[in-house]
């Protein structure tokens, strides 16, 4: 029987607190027991904000096989639960990247409270080889992502011995410059990134921009240490405060923000895959329906501008020979605009194992967001489209879906619809049923673009 091979272009892990004082250089380890007074403090709201997605009175709806409830929510930092969760749903591969709500990051995250930048590199490292060691061993499913792009570097060179140490161990990718902002940072058109792109390009390591490019270090911290300070001082309603952060960073910021895409036009304005024109961008976590209409400003500004930029083709041109988008928690509206840019250039995420994401429902997620649509843009958006883009082992990766992987039937098949309390579940969670983006947001683009044409120029 023909079975499908599902590639996830998003899956996360975090590093238990019990494993920092083994991967963190011990000469910062008298820092440790503040961040373990963070981490108390990070985990007792984003505990709260977790339990709104996976919600515990509604499992009868959406954890029907018990994931949630036997612990598969665990391979965030246990590669045998992992791979156990992969099975059951069926997924062939997964990419694996940064951040999790179950532990503070080690200093580098947004979400951190505001450190020195060494103890941020510390931290990078430190969890970069704690990856390795967690979920090395499956390197034929679990495709490893580094962090280079959460630390502050000195200099390029310095980035570089980092690059080739997450080649020289098999990783697959690295997070793009700047996806933790830190002060004195050049823009991404600058050349001063250019050793590091060739690099990239030689060793063969595809860029991540995942949702999250562009905050700053500390940034969603200060906010998670404010309502923690409210919550103590008042000893308050702590379901109301995680309401207000929800509504204030959550849902209006990190997944619908204009940084990432701010990165991704900052390198085609700059001529970046001019030079380096096998270099390979994918973009994670930051939804689709934003691509039709954020090209066509891009291409109408490089046209009106193209004889002082260092870019020589369009940016929708760069994105269909250089870049993908994986929809994290794929929404009815994304399946809809699938051929704005190309069909053939979207993947899926199942953002495991987060609560907006595909998980652990991530079958009938998919038979109800891809089962109508024609069978090879659907096979593609699931696996075929992310296999060739990111050059995995296609008979490897097919051979394992072989013996884990889901019918044809079960996406493509006569079912009934899902039940109408798990689609709102979809909904609650991950915005399954919104609106497209469409127009909305050009007049913040183009505060931003303006900004950037201002300086590129000076790059030509």
């Amino acid at each position: 029987m023909e079975k499908l091979t599902i590639v996830s272009v998003d899956g996360h892990a975090q590093m238990p607190p019990e494993a920092w004082p083994k991967f963190l250089d011990k000469r910062y380890h008298d820092h440790l027991p503040a961040l373990i007074k963070e981490n108390a403090s990070y985990t007792k709201i984003s505990g709260h904000f977790l339990g709104r997605l996976h919600n515990s009175d509604l499992y009868d709806i959406y954890d029907t096989d018990h994931a949630l409830r036997n612990g598969g929510i665990m391979g965030v930092w246990n590669c045998k639960t992992r791979i156990q969760e992969m099975d059951r749903e069926g997924i062939a591969g997964e990419f694996v990247y940064s951040g999790d709500p179950r532990a503070s990051g080690l200093f580098y995250q947004s979400s951190n409270w505001t450190t020195t930048m060494e103890l941020c590199q510390a931290g990078v490292k430190a969890y970069n080889r704690w990856l390795l060691d967690e979920f090395g061993s499956e390197s034929d499913r679990l495709f490893l992502i580094g962090i280079i792009g959460s630390a502050p570097w000195r200099d390029v060179d310095e980035m570089i011995v980092e690059l080739d140490w997450l080649a020289d161990h098999g990783f697959k990718a690295t997070s793009v410059p700047g996806f933790t902002a830190y002060p004195g940072q050049p823009p991404l058109f600058d050349k001063y990134w250019d050793p590091f792109w060739a690099r990239c390009q030689e060793r063969d390591i595809t860029l991540w921009m995942h949702a999250g490019q562009g905050e700053g270090q500390g940034e969603l911290g200060s906010i998670f240490q404010r309502i923690g300070d409210q919550i103590d001082e008042e000893t308050g309603d702590v379901g109301t405060a995680v309401d207000k952060l929800a509504k204030e960073f959550f849902k209006g910021k990190i997944f619908s923000s204009i940084k990432p895409r701010r990165a991704m036009w900052q390198m085609m304005m700059g001529g970046v895959f001019d030079r380096f024109p096998k270099l390979r961008l994918m973009l994670s976590e930051i939804y689709g329906d934003w691509l039709g209409p954020t090209f066509k400003y891009l291409d109408e500004q490089f046209e009106q501008n193209r004889a002082s930029l260092p870019a020589r083709l369009k940016p929708s041109e760069y994105y269909k020979a250089n870049c993908m988008n994986g929809l994290s928690f794929i929404r009815r509206c994304e399946v809809d605009l699938r051929h704005d840019l190309g069909v053939e250039r979207l993947a899926f995420g199942r953002d495991y194992p987060h609560g907006e994401g595909t998980w652990p429902n991530t079958i009938p997620w998919l038979r109800d967001a891809l089962g109508g649509v024609p069978k090879d843009e659907a096979i593609g958006i699931m696996g075929g489209n992310a296999m060739r883009f990111l050059k995995l082992d296609k008979a490897r990766l097919d051979a394992i879906a072989q013996r884990i992987g889901p019918s044809m039937d079960a996406v493509f098949g006569e079912h009934p619809p899902l039940p109408d309390k798990l689609i709102a579940h979809f909904n609650s969670r991950a915005q399954y049923l919104g609106a497209p983006e469409c127009e909305t947001r050009i007049p913040e683009i183009d505060r931003a673009m303006k900004e950037d044409l201002w300086r590129a120029k000076a790059f030509a």
